[in-house]
């Protein structure tokens, strides 16, 4: 997990406001890996800027899997239970093109 840690933390040096820290990077990367064994996940949205109001978490993720309906809901879930607040997921299975996703990947942080 240090490898995940150490990558997101590179990118957290660029953007000092982010309102995320290392545990709930570590466990974010982790939750949603459990369910998108490749995932590429961005935290995107007011969390990446402390001069923007929202509580909630919002991620993007790019991953192959063909169906991520349940891992979807499966993954929201957890999260939003551990780290007590809304949680959107953004999944990109590459099935379509959506302007979200251009959007979360260009303003978003890079996780893992």
């Amino acid at each position: 997990m240090f490898g995940v840690l150490g990558y997101a933390m590179r990118y957290i040096a660029e953007v000092k406001n982010m309102r995320m820290n290392s545990e709930q990077i570590e466990l974010t990367v982790k939750v949603i890996r459990k369910y998108f064994a490749d995932a590429a996940v961005w935290l995107f949205g007011s969390r990446v800027d402390d001069n923007r109001k929202g509580g909630d978490f919002d991620f993007y993720i790019e991953t192959s899997l063909p169906d991520i309906a349940l891992p979807m809901a499966r993954a929201r879930g957890e999260l939003t239970d551990s780290l007590g607040m809304k949680v959107d997921l953004a999944v990109n299975n590459h099935s379509g093109d959506k302007p979200i996703f251009r959007i979360a990947k260009s303003s978003g942080v890079r996780l893992a």
